[in-house]
């Protein structure tokens, strides 16, 4: 028999692509969803040839890279809980962030707000949650993942609108917004040699990068579309790559925002990008 924390540290040391304390965090994950218990009530009883013949399929799967959320079909955001697979991007701590600032900064009831590229929808289901009386839509190229958003807002009960739409190509038909927001694809191609292979091999490459000669394509893109969008002295709102906050700025000045501000993230990284239309 072997205690909770001997497995757990047995567990762990078999997914080796992963630091040993995230290895941990995601043993301990993966062992609450499928036994039910809190990790407190695990530590006084659990004999490993107990454990149920999913979990270590799901275990089969962690160490070959594949992300937790995707093996459980779930991810957290905000205190709320959303439904992800393959297409649609895994919600991430600094997207929270985003949501928070913009939270932060706008009180007023009865909002009309637009995010680009939604996802899971977490952006825009959160906003509806948490802003009073917004009105709220949310846009993808995706269905697959329009599919996914529109499940997360049944579940949660969250009054949002979703629209299919290449922002590239078209301009929605959702016009004086106060709150233009979104986390458009903005990694390089040329960054895929960096990137941790979970996010590679599994994450959509469609949600994720742009061509290395034009990685500013959806700022630029959604910043002329925002002018038409957008209510005069409006809100626009982008989550960015840490290394084109000075760029987006400019081209933010060169599209006619005011009001322009770089911020960091909480790991002291340029995340956010924000200006009036």
């Amino acid at each position: 028999m072997s205690n909770y924390s001997e497995l757990v540290q047995k567990l762990s040391s078999q997914l080796e692509i992963y630091d040993n304390q995230e290895a941990t965090s995601l043993v301990n994950w993966l062992l609450e969803h499928h036994l039910g218990l809190r990790r407190v009530d695990m530590m006084h009883f659990l004999e490993e040839k107990d454990l149920p013949q999913k979990l270590w399929k799901d275990f089969d799967r962690l160490k070959k890279g594949e992300p937790i959320q995707y093996i459980l079909g779930k991810a957290p955001f905000y205190g709320y809980e959303f439904l992800v697979n393959s297409s649609t991007l895994i919600p991430r701590n600094e997207t929270e962030e985003l949501v928070h600032l913009i939270l932060k900064e706008n009180k007023l009831p009865g909002l009309k707000v637009l995010d680009i590229g939604t996802g899971t929808g977490c952006i825009p289901i959160t906003l509806a949650l948490e802003l009073d009386q917004a009105e709220v839509y949310g846009l993808d190229i995706s269905e697959k993942a329009l599919e996914v958003a529109r499940k997360n807002a049944k579940l949660l009960h969250a009054p949002v609108t979703f629209l299919k739409c290449n922002i590239l190509e078209e301009l929605p038909h959702v016009e004086e917004l106060d709150i233009l927001v979104s986390n458009p694809p903005y990694i390089p191609e040329k960054g895929k040699a960096e990137m941790h292979r979970n996010v590679l091999d599994f994450e959509p490459g469609l949600a994720l990068f742009v061509p290395d000669e034009d990685p500013l394509l959806f700022y630029r893109t959604i910043a002329e579309k925002g002018k038409k969008l957008l209510k005069p002295r409006s809100k626009l709102y982008f989550e960015i790559h840490e290394e084109f906050g000075t760029e987006v700025l400019s081209l933010l000045e060169e599209k006619g925002y005011s009001e322009r501000r770089l911020l960091k993230d909480l790991n002291g990284k340029d995340r956010m990008v924000t200006a009036r239309s």
